[in-house]
């Protein structure tokens, strides 16, 4: 049985019908499985199907306890606020029966989250105006959940974000002979991280406030509306838990200001783009701004440079472990994923004055 003929089956648990429904695989995860479902009767309801990879998230119960305090949380915020547009999530489907979740026969874990219509997601920006959507977006996100108890929120991926324990697994990959090769680009990848070993404990070291962030807030994770333009929503809420809002800033500007894609054929066309920086942080700082303090603003372009640095090493050890946690389509593709993300941390250091003087200047 094939994954869409598996969905199918499993789909049926989410519906009280049991006409015909039509299931196909949705977006270009990494880690999940997701499919859209729709009923075919006129009218009929679409949904979010997702089986979690229990592999990266072995407690799935505890994403779905954090998503339902989350949702909770700011459909109260947004319920008594006097703003005329509202920042939507996804909200989660329970079954026939009435649980928020389903496990099948073989273990995998289920759940289904509502569809948000009329909208649509990009893998890169097309100018300043999404980029400042985007800063909305996030920035909102933290505005709403900035008097939520992170305390309240399970961690449902320890470690996530913490780059000195990405290093820490990488020299042990290395140590066991993984990063034995000829090829340039495993060499140069090799070397790249060596250089930059004191990067990675920076954030780690500053001892920075927790706040409850989103955890994978990349340019596709943010739903434009298909008329106007303008963000309308936040999805992939899996690794909502508590942590620094740099992380979610960083990687954010990480994605967005690569205009060439995380998937860019060739490395050395990647670079970090002014402009779109420029965008998100002034949209960001207009929604956020109020409770960040001095001293999570200064850390904020070490936040800049250490997201790309950081996903290339785990790209680069995942190459190095046989491709265990990121999905691939050919050999070496994270490898080719991991050259990106340098070149782009590479560009951030070139560009280390002026992209500290539009934190100061957005804030």
């Amino acid at each position: 049985m094939d994954s869409n003929e598996i969905a199918d089956r499993i789909a049926r648990e989410f519906v009280s019908e049991h006409n015909h429904l039509s299931v196909e695989p949705l977006g270009e995860g990494l880690i999940n499985d997701t499919f859209l479902v729709a009923t075919a009767q006129p009218g009929g309801a679409r949904f979010v199907l997702q089986r979690i990879n229990r592999r990266v998230f072995p407690e799935p119960r505890l994403i779905m306890e954090n998503l339902r305090v989350l949702l909770n949380h700011v459909r109260e915020r947004q319920a008594g606020s006097d703003r005329i547009r509202d920042l939507r999530l996804p909200d989660i489907r329970p079954t026939s029966a009435g649980s928020g979740f389903w496990v099948d026969d073989e273990g995998d874990f289920w759940r289904a989250l509502s569809f948000i219509p009329e909208t649509r997601s990009h893998s890169v920006l097309r100018d300043a105006a999404q980029a400042e959507e985007v800063g909305y977006a996030l920035g909102r996100f933290h505005a709403l959940t900035s008097d939520l108890d992170p305390g309240s929120l399970h961690d449902t991926l320890p470690g996530f974000h913490i780059a000195p324990r990405y290093l820490a697994r990488f020299d042990r990959v290395v140590a066991d002979g993984l990063g034995d090769s000829e090829s340039a680009e495993l060499r140069f990848a090799l070397n790249f991280v060596d250089a930059r070993r004191p990067v990675f404990a920076v954030l780690e070291g500053a001892k920075l406030p927790l706040r409850v962030i989103h955890g994978d807030p990349k340019l596709n994770n943010v739903l434009f509306d298909a008329n106007s333009g303008r963000a309308a929503a936040l999805i992939d809420l899996d690794t909502v838990k508590p942590g620094l809002v740099h992380y979610d800033l960083g990687d954010c500007l990480r994605s967005c200001c690569n205009r060439s894609g995380e998937t860019a054929e060739c490395a050395a066309n990647v670079r970090f783009d002014l402009d779109i920086c420029r965008a998100i942080l002034q949209a960001y700082f207009a929604e956020a701004g109020a409770f960040l303090t001095d001293i999570e603003r200064y850390y904020l372009y070490d936040a800049i440079r250490l997201l790309p640095l950081e996903l290339g090493l785990r790209f680069l050890t995942d190459h190095l472990e046989g491709d265990r946690y990121f999905k691939v389509e050919y050999p070496g593709q994270n490898l080719q994923r991991a050259l990106v993300q340098f070149r782009l941390a590479e560009s951030v250091e070139s560009q280390e004055k002026l992209i500290r003087q539009l934190v100061y200047e957005s804030a």
